[in-house]
């Protein structure tokens, strides 16, 4: 095992990002596989990613090389499904070999025991949403959807994504709260939880909940670029990438 701090980030949506934010993203990714011990992408690394059996989505490769090469390298890197590319599967673990997690889990984190989770779905409200996410992710669904040309299924993602890379998405500060809220319930009902990490919001975001108890949103690089640092003993750390850390 790899020694050194845990580094986590989401919500790239590469697709929709810049070309430099992309070059940014990756610097940053080359950075926290030489100083850290394990990487976490939790949710939304793609604003759309859809396996098919013998394609996959353009316009990635840089950073799956990345990928690749920090996994050749022994470090750990987990991708976490989020609401824009939980469709993910055999191409990434089986080609690029990370770790991908399609539901919440719990994992020991810098000595923490943490809840990992996108963030969508959870908390109060989105009730359309939670019914729209049972029809998508369902088998039939991800069957079906497997027989439409690739340029076909990516143009219907285009049109229904939401991310706008020049300004805040719809009703954050709400979402925010309710996954703020939604944390503190999971602490509070689990005196054996230490931290529940979030995404989604868009919206970076630490809090510590009683004594050295904590919920941390990592934010995105859409518009902020941050990620988090944890280390054993330290409170977590959220920090934004300039490119000269």
């Amino acid at each position: 095992m790899r020694s050194g701090p845990v580094f986590l980030a989401s919500d790239v949506h590469l697709g929709v990002v810049s070309r430099q934010r992309e070059r940014e993203f990756i610097k940053w990714l080359e950075y926290a596989a030489a100083n850290g011990s394990e990487l976490i992408l939790n949710g939304d690394l793609f604003d759309f990613w859809f396996e098919y059996r013998h394609v996959m989505p353009r316009g990635h490769s840089r950073v799956l090389g990345a990928l690749a090469r920090i996994v050749d390298a022994g470090v750990l890197v987990r991708l976490m499904g989020g609401n824009h590319d939980w469709w993910g599967g055999a191409i990434l673990e089986e080609e690029i070999g990370v770790t991908f997690h399609h539901d919440a889990v719990r994992l020991e984190l810098a000595g923490r025991r943490t809840l990992l989770a996108h963030g969508d779905g959870l908390g109060r409200g989105d009730l359309g949403y939670r019914a729209l996410r049972l029809l998508l992710r369902g088998r039939g669904t991800r069957w079906a959807f497997r027989w439409l040309h690739p340029d076909l299924g990516a143009a219907l993602a285009r049109r229904v994504s939401e991310t706008d890379p020049d300004h805040p998405r719809p009703g954050q500060l709400q979402k925010a709260q309710e996954l703020e809220a939604w944390a503190r319930s999971n602490l509070s009902a689990d005196p054996d939880l230490d931290l529940v990490i979030l995404g989604h919001t868009h919206l970076p975001d630490v809090v510590e909940v009683g004594t050295d108890r904590w919920y941390v949103n990592t934010g995105d690089w859409v518009l902020h670029r941050t990620f988090v640092v944890l280390e054993k003993g330290e409170r977590p750390r959220m920090e934004e990438w300039d490119g000269s850390s």
